[in-house]
């Protein structure tokens, strides 16, 4: 068949997926820079037939003839010579690879996501990528993709870290890359997406915290200068020391403190990786057990210590396998099955004797295999060479020997590590007859230093963020915080290591109180609620900030990590609306009030003259302009609320009479609703009785504003012998759960489209609860979508004599 088709925008290739291909997509793109024809031949993606396309230029765009065939043409040039070749490569990834145009739409895409998505290519070919089933579930997701493609299309190479959901039950974390590809004018010609799955690596992440407790050895952090900072839960458990206890000493063997100090003062000193044996006492039974001690230096990206990752792995069992290995080569054999390493044996000339059944059993290997040098299989081609050296030195100079390496474990195929020792055996002569060896597997403690490594490449990232002060605390004492902490509150770091910062001292008195129950969260459920206040800082100024914290562990310090964000530029515009509310509303008030007086007398004279007609309109002009009062008189309110100068008066309140008459006077001016009261206060308030009566007028007047369908509002009254209780109730258009907290905050009103359209500032309800409040008294609501909310309002009695 042949037919042209007008090539413009997008909506081509949301329109006609079965000819979506990126040979196409990049002849389109030659055709329209050269303004030459071109010819392209592809397979389509939907119905794998063959296309031939002839693509001509026209005034506004370019003209596409299609034709389909079932068999390629003669070979000729195409755009895309190498298109099959690519869509091989493509399909045997692993990763998820597509091909965009720089607006995001799906040119082509590789099997494995369509795999995880249970759909078919032609299901998405031709769509915007942001808008296909892995992106949607997530919009956040969907976001950094959009934003993501926006970027590229400029010419810029973007990654990004993002949670997927191919299909239901399966969320997939993507490591994504978007890559621009540009022509030779270096114009970005089309965009190409790579996803990889970082799932597993992420669930790793989490529980990394978890692993440092959970690794079947003692491991301990310490400081650059030497000094030990933590020890796992296995040290603590094993001594039966805290960590301040052990930081103390005193739990090495006397006779190995010595040599132990000398090793470490060495290994901080140089920078050289810290080994050595010693006894550590037992806590519970005050026996010493032999202990190999190793401790790796964590630089930073500068090659500067800022850790030593160490670990103590009990070698008791092997100690005293050794000794009896002098004593008694049978009882060698023995404790060589029992030990829980890899235990062999090689001759003087190196070759393999012997090698207890955890070797054998794994290297999946028979004794017969393993005679000679042919265990050497099993070692990782790229330790191969080192290894090799190692033991040609040790067999030259008869000195012990250590080394790491990766041994191949049978079961899975995988390779783990293990630390390898070696001594010589000698006999009366003092000639080396054969060496005794042990392989350790030290898997899992690599695994635990990379990741250790990564962690602190992350917070070392975190720590120099220009934008989030963070400040780490012991008690009120800030001990450590960044460069932009520091910069927020005008300290510095020798004011710092000075111990010259203390949070509590910073906070002004009026925000001690908040302060306080933020402390008070950390101590119960180790996180606070971020919030609102201010600092003192050094120069005496106070800096407008929003703090959030989280407690390390449970213990009388306290000590926690802190972060804050500098909330001044927020503030200074918060003052500049008040500003401009207070005056606004003070000025129309004057002009609203002589506009008023005059429409009353203009009123008088028109109905003594009985023009009926014109004290009609005067009537709607009226109420126009009491809708205009109420609005500035509730920006005066909100203005006096926030300068704290609303005037209360304090007077006997009848709640029953107010109310049956707000009641009365809302039913006359809204007969669109009946207002029905259920049950009586029977009691009087102590306060302001206006003001009591601007609550209940604007729950009613919302509840009747926002159930235009609805023909009921309801109000119950409740009373006990401290409290009465009234409840306003409407059957309207309701609040979603998630905005229902902040419908109280001053100007905030609900974003649905519905609600949009009825009229209003967001003042009303925060006028409310601030008079409930100053009544001593609380408000709440309850609210379903679409079936209508309850407004309860509690308020304390005075019951009457």
């Amino acid at each position: 068949m042949s037919h042209g088709e007008d090539v413009n925008g997008n909506n081509f290739w949301c329109s006609a997926p079965h000819l979506v291909s990126p040979a196409l997509y990049q002849a389109a793109h030659k055709t329209k820079q050269t303004r030459e024809s071109t010819e392209v031949e592809y397979v389509s993606l939907v119905t794998r037939n063959w296309l031939h396309v002839q693509l001509t230029p026209t005034v506004g765009g370019l003209v596409l003839h299609v034709h389909e065939k079932r068999e390629p043409l003669p070979r000729q040039e195409t755009c895309f010579p190498d298109e099959h070749l690519a869509a091989d490569v493509l399909e045997n990834m692993y990763v998820g690879v597509g091909f965009l145009t720089p607006e995001g739409i799906l040119l082509d895409i590789n099997e494995a996501p369509l795999a995880d998505a249970q759909i078919r290519r032609e299901e998405v070919i031709g769509k915007p990528f942001a808008q296909t089933p892995w992106w949607t579930f997530y919009p956040a997701s969907q976001d950094q993709l959009r934003a993501a493609i926006a970027r590229a299309s400029r010419g810029e190479t973007v990654r990004f870290e993002t949670l997927v959901h191919p299909r239901e039950g399966m969320d997939l974390h993507l490591e994504a890359t978007v890559i621009p590809h540009k022509d030779v004018n270096h114009h970005v010609e089309y965009l190409v997406y790579v996803g990889t799955d970082i799932t597993e690596r992420k669930r790793a992440e989490g529980e990394i915290h978890a692993l440092i407790d959970a690794i079947p050895q003692q491991v301990w952090i310490g400081r650059p200068d030497g000094s030990v900072d933590s020890f796992n839960q296995r040290w603590r458990d094993y001594t039966g020391l805290s960590t301040e206890e052990g930081q103390r000493g005193g739990w090495i063997h006397p006779e190995d403190r010595q040599r132990d100090r000398f090793l470490w003062q060495h290994a901080a000193k140089t920078g050289e990786v810290y080994e050595t044996e010693h006894r550590i006492r037992h806590g519970a039974t005050g026996a010493y057990r032999w202990f190999l001690t190793r401790a790796m230096p964590i630089r930073d990206e500068t090659g500067q210590i800022i850790k030593w990752l160490g670990t103590c792995t009990d070698t008791e069992d092997q100690k005293r396998a050794e000794q009896q290995l002098k004593e008694s080569r049978e009882n060698w054999r023995v404790l060589a099955e029992t030990v829980p390493h890899l235990v062999w044996a090689v001759r003087s000339d190196g070759r393999l004797e012997y090698a207890n059944q955890r070797a054998y059993n794994y290297l999946g290997a028979s004794p017969e295999s393993m005679l000679g040098e042919e265990w050497q299989q099993f070692l990782h081609r790229e330790d191969y060479e080192r290894v090799e050296a190692v033991r040609r030195h040790a067999l030259e100079t008869g000195e012990p020997y250590e080394i790491e390496y990766r041994l191949k474990e049978n079961q899975t195929g995988a390779y783990r590590w293990f630390l390898d020792r070696a001594l010589p055996v000698r006999d009366e002569t003092g000639q080396v007859v054969k060496w005794l060896g042990t392989s350790t597997d030290i898997e899992e403690r690599k695994r635990t230093e990379e990741a250790l490594r990564e962690s602190q490449e992350r917070v070392n990232i975190l720590m120099n963020s220009r934008i989030i002060g963070i400040f780490f605390a012991e008690g009120e004492q800030i001990v450590d915080a960044n460069d932009t902490y520091l910069r927020m509150i005008g300290y510095t770091r020798e004011d710092l290591c000075e111990g010259s910062i203390n949070w509590m001292r910073m906070t002004p008195p009026e925000y001690l109180t908040r302060t306080q129950q933020a402390r008070q969260e950390l101590v119960v459920q180790q996180y606070g609620t971020p919030y609102e206040k201010e600092y003192v800082c050094k120069d005496g100024s106070r800096l407008p900030v929003i703090v959030g914290a989280v407690a390390l562990r449970r213990d009388p310090l306290l000590r926690t990590i802190g972060f804050v964000l500098d909330n001044t530029a927020r503030k200074e515009l918060e003052q500049r609306k008040d500003n401009f509310i207070s005056m606004a509303s003070h000025e129309l008030r004057n002009p609203l009030t002589a506009l008023k007086l005059q429409t009353t007398l203009l009123h008088r004279q028109l109905a003594k003259q009985g023009t009926q007609v014109s004290v009609s309109a005067l009537s709607s002009m009226e109420t126009q302009i009491n809708k205009v009062t109420r609005l500035v008189e509730e920006l005066l309110d909100v203005s006096k609320i926030q300068a704290g100068k609303l005037e209360y008066r304090q007077e006997p309140v009848d709640l029953d009479a107010l109310l049956r008459e707000i009641t009365d006077t809302m039913q006359y001016t809204h007969p669109s609703h009946t207002i029905v009261v259920h049950g009586a206060a029977h009691s009087s308030l102590l306060g302001d009785r206006d003001r009591l009566g601007q609550v209940f007028i604007n729950l009613l007047s919302n509840a009747i504003k926002y159930s235009p369908s609805a023909q009921t509002v309801e109000m119950d009254l409740s009373a006990s012998a401290e409290m009465v209780t009234i409840r306003v109730h409407d059957y309207g258009l309701g609040i979603p759960r998630e905005q229902r907290d902040k419908i109280f905050e001053r100007f905030y009103r609900v974003l649905s489209a519905k609600q949009r359209a009825i009229p209003g500032l967001g003042m009303g309800l925060y006028i409310v609860a601030e008079i409930v409040k100053h009544h001593g008294g609380t408000i709440s609501v309850e609210s379903d979508v679409g079936k209508g909310s309850t407004f309860t309002i509690t308020l304390p009695t005075r019951r009457e004599a």
